[in-house]
């Protein structure tokens, strides 16, 4: 099974990471130095992409970039933890972002911080949250935005036929940019027809079947759908306790192991008969 690189995240933000810095942060003196690797020994990790950026006020600091094709309720949770890593290893502050594609269902909370308290102790860590479904598609092409080019579908009345086109043509326009086109016809196909979506594209819609970039998507959203019925299941039937297995089985990548999970939630009689599950299919 591929890595688990959500939508290519580090070759998206390479191809214009000084535009992209300048976005997340919204400073324009920012700039991007380099990307940083941000895979943590401790930790199973490598959908986020760590940048290591320069402001003139604030000096050297790390922005932490994790893009999420739908948010789910272990996010907070996550940000706390890589944000806590990444400033642990590389002893620099850490600007942590949260960039959700796809707009949940209206009854989706998308929290903007993390909280917790335990005997008077409290822990807190705010992150910024771009949800891509508020961004004006416009502001793509005035800010020379390449990275967010696939997304202009999904982006504020970026599902437009002509607004489409137009990201269509900036991506042909550049060698480098044209690989991105199957990304590009997956959003489309969310808010197009197919035969529009393939008149546009002047390509067999099999192409974008068999493209490394959709398998990859196709597998993170299958991924993230199996840790949420396992949340609720560990909620319905163990409360709180079953959730303190989340942080640990939201790093399983493999989709087979999860589904085991999922099936197994149904005749377990203790977490411990549980943890058999994944622990055995990882040995």
């Amino acid at each position: 099974m591929p890595k688990a690189a959500d939508i290519g995240s580090k070759r998206l933000i390479s191809l214009a990471p000084d535009a992209w810095v300048k976005w997340v942060t919204q400073r324009s003196n920012v700039v991007a130095r380099r990307i940083v690797a941000s895979e943590f020994q401790w930790i199973s990790r490598d959908t986020d992409v760590l940048l290591e950026a320069y402001d003139p006020e604030i000096g050297k600091f790390l922005i932490l970039n994790e893009l999420q094709l739908r948010y789910t309720a272990q996010m907070p949770r996550r940000m706390r933890a890589y944000a806590a890593l990444a400033e642990e290893r590389y002893n620099l502050p850490v600007y942590p972002v949260l960039i959700n594609i796809l707009q949940p269902s209206p009854t989706v909370v998308i929290a903007t911080a993390y909280e917790s308290e335990v005997l008077g102790l409290r822990a807190l860590q705010q992150y910024r949250v771009i949800n891509l479904w508020e961004i004006d598609a416009q502001i793509v092409f005035e800010q020379q935005l390449k990275s967010l080019l696939p997304f202009i579908p999904v982006l504020k009345n970026g599902g437009e036929e002509a607004v489409v086109r137009q990201a269509v043509q900036l991506l042909r326009t550049d060698e480098q940019l044209s690989e991105l086109e199957p990304l590009l016809a997956f959003f489309a196909s969310f808010v197009l027809s197919s035969r529009l979506v393939q008149q546009i594209m002047r390509w067999d819609m099999a192409v974008l079947l068999e493209s490394p970039w959709y398998q990859e998507i196709l597998n993170k959203g299958l991924q993230q759908g199996l840790l949420s019925a396992i949340e609720l299941g560990l909620e319905l039937k163990f409360g709180a306790e079953g959730l303190e297995l989340m942080p640990e089985i939201s790093q399983i990548q493999d989709v087979d192991v999860l589904r085991a999970i999922r099936e197994g939630l149904r005749t377990i009689n203790n977490l411990d008969e549980l943890r058999q599950i994944y622990r055995v299919s990882e040995s």
